[in-house]
């Protein structure tokens, strides 16, 4: 499948076609449904994060097939990828890389780190020390990376997939709200359902590994963010999502609200959202679908509100109700 790179022009206004982008997205979710049994709100929300050129935190309990997602996404949108495992003597140099001297040139030459390539995998990613996660800012956030004072550009399209155990606390480093606040989502990973268990089982015993096909390029992602770019969104749905970002900031369970970041990020996400489903416009379900994975990280609770037993994902549900939705 083709993404045009450049969009047809009308004398009067700019036209363009979301069909490939629907296209691309079943073929994608599809080849990658191939491994990864469930999950497909999950895998359709990382193909989102692609589109909008964002990052993706995934959090749960060890055995779930989060580093194979990653891998697996790759291999079918055909682009570069490295994993690096976050330990507590990892260094910053570890992942950008360094300048090492070359007897054969008698001068420093620079040795890339594994941060150069198009999907990085920042495996448990709170087991190293706040310095190293540090590595990570720049890239996530400007797409380059300063070496000694050298600054180089990172390949397009580039996304950072990080994990991290949510239940086992020791020897990590909780991130800083500052770093969290780059991940466009923070995704939960649930155990699997009861058929999807037995079928994670079956593929083991008969011995089925199946390999996925490259689908699409580096090319055609960059190609299809641009007509993400296209997509309407009505003065409407601007301020339906700004009532929502205010309500974080002045909930009385909240201690601190979504930033403007927030009303961006729910913006884009949910142009893309729309792109995928073959519309040209947003719609408020497009918004409300993608408020918790977009906002959950970006909240804290009082602890009055936790003491109550309550959880981010309820109060931002209770503030979806809460805002009357657009017609």
């Amino acid at each position: 499948m083709t993404v045009p790179s450049k969009l047809p022009r009308d004398t009067e206004q700019e036209q363009f076609d979301v069909t490939p982008i629907r296209q691309i997205a079943q073929e994608v979710l599809s080849e990658v449904s191939r491994v990864i049994v469930g999950y497909g709100d999950i895998l359709q929300k990382v193909f989102i994060a692609l589109l909008v050129n964002g990052h993706v935190l995934l959090e749960g309990v060890p055995g779930l097939g989060k580093t194979v997602l990653a891998k697996t996404f790759a291999k079918t949108l055909g682009v570069s990828f490295s994993r690096i495992q976050f330990t507590p003597d990892l260094l910053p140099a570890d992942i950008t890389g360094t300048k090492i001297f070359s007897q054969e040139k008698g001068s420093f030459i620079l040795q890339k780190g594994p941060l150069f390539a198009n999907m990085v995998l920042a495996d448990e990613i709170n087991r190293s020390a706040p310095k190293t996660q540090a590595a990570l800012l720049e890239a996530m956030a400007e797409r380059q990376v300063t070496i000694e004072g050298q600054t180089l550009s990172l390949d397009k399209p580039f996304i950072v997939v990080a994990t991290e155990n949510p239940v086992e606390m020791e020897g990590t480093y909780p991130l800083p709200e500052a770093q969290v606040d780059r991940f466009l989502f923070k995704l939960w990973l649930d155990y699997p359902e009861q058929e999807e268990e037995v079928e994670i089982m079956r593929r083991q015993l008969s011995g089925d590994n199946p390999s996925v096909q490259k689908v699409i390029s580096a090319e055609n992602i960059i190609a299809a963010q641009q007509i993400i770019n296209q997509i309407y969104i009505d003065e409407r749905i601007l301020k339906y999502i700004k009532d929502i970002i205010l309500k974080t900031r002045n909930h009385p369970q909240v201690q601190m609200g979504a930033g403007p970041r927030g009303s961006l990020v729910l913006m884009k996400c949910s142009k893309a959202r729309a792109a995928i489903l073959g519309r040209k416009y947003v719609t408020p379900d497009d918004v409300r679908s993608l408020t918790i994975p977009t906002l959950n990280h970006r909240i804290l609770l009082n602890p009055e509100a936790e003491l109550e037993g309550l959880d981010v994902k309820t109060v931002i549900n209770n503030i979806i109700e809460e805002i009357p939705v657009p017609i």
